[in-house]
């Protein structure tokens, strides 16, 4: 084992891997851009009651999975566990609710959460999310839920399904506490202790524990999707009326909750059964209440997060081919100690040109640099050396063709980038 290996539950993203994530993350931005997202950078760590308000103080999250730490001024600050709350944050800070509304906003960042390490999350991972703020609208409900859909289609994955359900509103929910606390009540010593402490606070919680949600008489609970008030059910016959317009398919799961408090009316998860019994690969929900919790005024909201992990898991699981190769489109060859220090200057006028260029610094032979070259898949060698700055040119060599011309050094950039672009328009 090595003297300091990284922690627990945390991964090296090596080169290759972060080429294909900057592929889905560009992905990500041009299709949230269509869609009228910006993107919201949030703070890492906040106040520790920034969760504990708007995550909620009976979730499995602010309970045990929270990275909760003291600072130097005596504040109690916590690494970012989930995005909504620290957009909703900003949200309140900066007064947004005054501007142009609905406020459509996109991230991606690390999240942590001290949870058992499983395949697709660590403790610390990356997720994307997004966040409508400003609009009840149902409509707007099935646009996020169709967003979602297309992006993760792009992204390769293809074998999907939709799970949606209402969670109601504090109104019709306290129907739903009454009917389910009686119902649960008689098997309270058959929960697990952390459900029987949620009974008394908030027995919505018991549907999403790990360990009890599966139980039978769990399994038989009243669902709060059958005892909607009006509003809310009309809210949620306008959100499936929107994703059938959108040719957007879905099932009802009337037992789905989602593992925040926040959550109103609207709620969602999209499946993928090929990463494994975790198979939840995006959810996401309404929480119309979040925005008041901290601070500011009354204001719907409506967002989805996804783990980037995840992500990367399912597509290649749906055959998703990882193009990370280690290239370049031109490798720079300077020998002798004129030619080593010319071989800078026409690295520096390729890169100017967007030629991507590497340079040897090892003092290898010119062999061992041109096999180099072959393992970078470079379309052109630039070779110079002392003769060749006596007489003020370079030999340029086009790698797949096989040709090779003596080209004025302050050509070179110009010619390399003509012939790369020309070997790229060959395919």
């Amino acid at each position: 084992m090595a003297e300091h290996a990284k922690p627990r539950g945390t991964s090296d993203l090596t080169p290759e891997e972060a080429f294909a994530w900057q592929g889905v993350e560009e992905l990500l931005r041009a299709t949230f851009h269509a869609y009228h997202f910006r993107e919201i950078r949030t703070p890492v760590f906040e106040h520790t009651e920034v969760f504990e308000r708007g995550v909620g103080d009976t979730t499995d999250i602010v309970q045990k999975e929270m990275y909760t730490f003291t600072d130097r001024g005596g504040r109690s600050m916590t690494l970012r566990p989930e995005g909504t709350a620290g957009v909703a944050r900003a949200f309140v800070e900066h007064k947004w609710y005054g501007g142009p509304l609905p406020l459509k906003l996109y991230y991606m960042g690390p999240i942590f959460r001290y949870e058992k390490p499983q395949a697709g999350r660590y403790r610390q991972h990356q997720q994307y999310g997004v966040e409508a703020l400003g609009s009840v609208d149902p409509r707007l409900d099935a646009e996020v839920i169709q967003l979602a859909d297309r992006f993760l289609r792009a992204a390769g994955v293809q074998s999907l399904r939709l799970e949606l359900n209402s969670v109601g509103c504090p109104a019709c929910r306290a129907t739903h506490r009454d009917l389910l606390l009686a119902h649960l009540t008689p098997v309270r010593e058959e929960l697990c202790a952390d459900c029987q402490g949620r009974l008394e606070k908030n027995p919505l919680r018991v549907l999403d524990c790990k360990i009890d949600r599966d139980h039978p008489v769990v399994l038989q609970s009243p669902t709060i999707t059958d005892h909607l008030c009006d509003d809310c059910a009309a809210h949620f016959a306008g959100v499936k009326a929107g994703l059938d317009a959108l040719d957007v398919p879905y099932t009802v799961n009337k037992v789905l909750v989602r593992g925040l408090d926040y959550y109103t009316r609207t709620a969602f998860e999209f499946m993928e059964d090929s990463i494994g019994a975790m198979s939840t690969i995006l959810g996401g929900g309404r929480y119309d209440g979040l925005v008041r919790l901290l601070g500011g005024p009354e204001t719907a909201g409506i967002g989805f997060a996804g783990g980037m992990e995840r992500l990367m898991l399912a597509r290649q699981a749906n055959g998703v081919a990882e193009d990370g190769a280690d290239t370049v489109d031109a490798y720079v060859i300077g020998l002798g100690e004129g030619g080593r220090m010319a071989a800078l200057k026409v690295a520096r006028e390729l890169r100017d040109a967007g030629v991507a260029t590497e340079v040897d610094y090892t003092g290898r032979s010119l062999k061992a640099q041109l096999k180099t070259a072959d393992r970078l898949q470079a379309r052109a060698a630039v070779l110079i050396g002392d003769d060749e700055v006596a007489a003020g040119v370079a030999s340029v060599r086009e790698l797949v063709e096989k040709q090779q011309a003596a080209v004025p050094l302050r050509q070179v950039a110009g010619h390399v980038a003509r012939l790369v672009a020309s070997v790229r328009e060959r395919g």
